[in-house]
Parts: C-alpha cells; sequence; structure tokens
C-alpha cells in the first residue's frame, strides 16, 4: 500500500471507530406497574430521536399488571429501532410477555423465564376467558418471532401439555439452558460485553436511560400496594370529616389522597374528565344524602355508585379487558376492607381515650372541678326586655339590645310584650311580664 493512501487509512481510522451508533438500556426492575409504561415510551422515543442503534430492555421482574405489560408490549413492536430483551436473571409473568415481544432474547446463567398464567387481586387463577386472551397474546408474540406457539401457551396455560418439556398441570418456566436449548431465547449473555456482541454491536457504547423524578413519582403512586392505600386515607379522610361537620384535618386528608390516587391516573392517560366528573357527582349526592335529604335512599346509592365507578376506570382507562376490571375490582375491596378496620378500630378506641373525653368534656367536665354549663348573668336581674317570639313558655327575649333565650315561670307572653328577668341560672334566664 502506497504512503499516502495508508495515512489516509489511519486518519479516516478514529472517525470510523467513533461514528459507531450507542445502544440505550432501558431498565425494567421490580414489579410492572402503570408507572413504568410512559418510561419505556419515553427511552424509545429518546433511541429514535438520538439515533440509537438498538435499545436493550435489561429485566429483573416477577411481573405485574397485564394493562402495563401491554401498554409496553405495544410500544416495543411499533419501535423503529431494534429492542432486544436481556433476561437479567428472570422475567415471569407479564416480564416474560415484555421479553417475548423484543426482536429477540437473550438470558443470563441462572435466569429464568414464564409462569405468566393471569391471577385475580387474590392470588387465585384467573377466570378462562382471561386466561384464554392472555394464551392468545402469547401465542401471537411467539408467531411473530417464528418460535413454537405452544411454548408461550405453555407458558400461560398449565392444561398445556408439552411432550419431553412439561407435563400437563405444571405452568412452563425455563431455565436459561433450557431456553436457549428450545430457541424462546436466542443465547446466554453473562454480560454487557457478551450481550453486545450477541446483538451485533460490539464496543458500543451502551446509555443507560434513568427514570426521571416525574416517573419514579407516578411508578410509586400506582405501585400495588400505595394505590390500595391512597384509596383508603381518602376514604378514611371523608369519613372524619362528615363526623367532624367542618373542613379540616379529615378533608384535607381526603382531598390529598384522592388527589394523588385520581392525579397520577390523569399523569398514565387512565383517567380524564369523565372520572373527575363521576367523583365530582358522587360527592355531591353523597353530601346532599347526609346533610340535605333524611335517612338513606336514592341519592346514597348514586353517590356510591359514582364514586365506585370512577376509581375502577381511574385504574383501568378507557375499554378496559375482564382481567383489568377485576384487578380494579379486587385493589377497591382491599381499600374498603382496610377503611373499614381502621373505622371500627377508631370507634373501640376512642371512647376510651383521654384526650377525646378531655376534647369534647366527656365524662370529666363535673362540678366539682369548677365546670359550669355558662357563668351567672346577675347582672341581667332586675333589668327589663321586649319578648321577640311568643313565650309559650319559652321562646326570644332582648334585653337592653342582647338577644337572650328565656323562659318564663310558666304564663304565656305575647310577641312583642314587655318582660323582666327574675333570675338568671347560667343558660336559663327567668323572665315575667312587667307591668
Amino acid at each position: 500500500m502506497r504512503p499516502a493512501r495508508c495515512l489516509a487509512v489511519l486518519l479516516l481510522l478514529p472517525v470510523t471507530l467513533t461514528a459507531q451508533s450507542p445502544v440505550h438500556r432501558l431498565t425494567v426492575t421490580g414489579v410492572i406497574e402503570n408507572g413504568l409504561a410512559p418510561y419505556i415510551i419515553r427511552g424509545l422515543a429518546e433511541a429514535k430521536a438520538q439515533g440509537a442503534a438498538a435499545v436493550v430492555l435489561d429485566l429483573d421482574t416477577p411481573g405485574g399488571r397485564v394493562d402495563a405489560a401491554q401498554r409496553i408490549v405495544d410500544a416495543v413492536r411499533a419501535s423503529p429501532v431494534p429492542v432486544h430483551a436481556w433476561v437479567h436473571p428472570r422475567a415471569l409473568s407479564a416480564g416474560a410477555m415484555i421479553a417475548l415481544a423484543a426482536r429477540d432474547v437473550h438470558i443470563a446463567p441462572g435466569g429464568i423465564i414464564g409462569a405468566a398464567t393471569p391471577v385475580l387481586g387474590e392470588g387465585q387463577r384467573a377466570p378462562e376467558k382471561i386466561v384464554s386472551a392472555m394464551r392468545a397474546e402469547f401465542r401471537a408474540l411467539a408467531e411473530q418471532r417464528g418460535l413454537d406457539p405452544r411454548l408461550a401457551e405453555a407458558m400461560v396455560d398449565e392444561d398445556v401439555e408439552l411432550p419431553g418439556v412439561k407435563p400437563k398441570g405444571k405452568l412452563l418456566t425455563l431455565s436459561a439452558a433450557e431456553a436457549v436449548r428450545l430457541g424462546v431465547a436466542r443465547g446466554e449473555a453473562a454480560d454487557e460485553a457478551a450481550l453486545l456482541a450477541a446483538i451485533g454491536q460490539p464496543g458500543a457504547t451502551v446509555v443507560d436511560v434513568p427514570v426521571n423524578w416525574a416517573e419514579k413519582i407516578v411508578r410509586f403512586l400506582t405501585h400495588p400496594a400505595v394505590s390500595p392505600l391512597l384509596l383508603s386515607l381518602g376514604m378514611i379522610g371523608l369519613v372524619m370529616e362528615i363526623k367532624a361537620g367542618a373542613f379540616g384535618l379529615g378533608g384535607m386528608l381526603s382531598v390529598t389522597s384522592l388527589g394523588l390516587f385520581f392525579g397520577s391516573s390523569w399523569v398514565l392517560g387512565l383517567a380524564g374528565w369523565e372520572e373527575l366528573i363521576l367523583l365530582g357527582v358522587g360527592l355531591l349526592a353523597l353530601v346532599l344524602e347526609l346533610f340535605v335529604l333524611p335517612g338513606f335512599g336514592i341519592a346514597g346509592l348514586i353517590g356510591i355508585a359514582s364514586i365506585t365507578g370512577a376509581v375502577i376506570l381511574a385504574m383501568t382507562g378507557p375499554a378496559p379487558a375482564m382481567g383489568e376490571l377485576m384487578q380494579a375490582v379486587g385493589i377497591l375491596g382491599v381499600s374498603l376492607l382496610f377503611t373499614l378496620g381502621v373505622f371500627i378500630a377508631w370507634l373501640r378506641h376512642l371512647p376510651n381515650s383521654d384526650r377525646f373525653r378531655r376534647a369534647l368534656l366527656l365524662d370529666t367536665a363535673r362540678a366539682e372541678d369548677g365546670f359550669v354549663a355558662a357563668l351567672p348573668r346577675a347582672d341581667l336581674v332586675g333589668r327589663r326586655g321586649t319578648a321577640v317570639t311568643d313565650l309559650r313558655p319559652s321562646g326570644a327575649a332582648t334585653v337592653e339590645g342582647e338577644r337572650l333565650d328565656v323562659v318564663t315561670e310558666g304564663e304565656y307572653v305575647s310577641n312583642g310584650a314587655a318582660v323582666e328577668v327574675v333570675r338568671s341560672e347560667g343558660y336559663r334566664h327567668v323572665v315575667r311580664a312587667a307591668g
């Protein structure tokens, strides 16, 4: 090679080495909840905008919400940037569905994938209708990747039998070696360098896409353990406010908790104006039932139904699947049980609370301790005024411009007649007609 050509190659070599596009890594850890989907969608959009060569989903999850996983699956399948799943070290249940949506799956030694049968909030197996829908989801993902659809179905339905792989009555969960042997995973990748080589990007720069502060907050608020707690605190605060009869600590607790609950759903696009209107109608109906209408009737039923509908829709979004509805109902049921338990414990504890009795002057307001209903008003005795209502024998009168609740010694005094105070016994002011 001529010296000039060699020099040109050497000068261009650094440009060639640094021109390789980066690989973006999105980390999926912990429970899959609705707050995870915005992070994945944003990460895929950034990868496209920044010209990434590929995206790696670094998976370590026991599963979670199916509706959240479906949103992630749709985003992964629509991504123009190739998406590779790295099971590192486990992708179970909804995590397995996300992994199968990627272009290919790579698994860390000792990793596992599978066990994806849908369950209800109580941990019981979902009805056949839900299982069938999930089985179809997994089958479609497997067919898209050219895998044996029965392998994907066996992860969802224990009734699927695979001779030599799994017997009937057991869910399919594959180890790393089994996943590679059966073609579910393309190969094992123990570390980042091995993974980059496996996806055809050896030596590429890996850009970690972190979860921003807003996504962290939303993920926390939509966590399966936090959502019921927010809902319960909102209900407890509402009960406290109704009992107090004025806006105070209970009202602040209710507004804050329900605001966080519905606000996180609003950010995720699960809740809209419809849910907020339903919630407002429900609260208004309950207020009317409690403070305006006697007894418990149609307004109370409308209020309960509206609030229940708003809560369920805020957790499921538009056109929810049966599984999402049942999961939302389960969360609502847990919240109601928690609220009921706290309320019963509260009622049992308060009568024995010294602080509560002192606050309401119950059992501690004794005359020997100096407590009186009202201070005596000896200055009123002998003064004259005018009855402003008929005294039959009780009513009201004004004495030197002060309106008082009064009672006669038994006689009837008509409205507008002159009266004279003959005794003042705390709140009891005795009058008689003045001549």
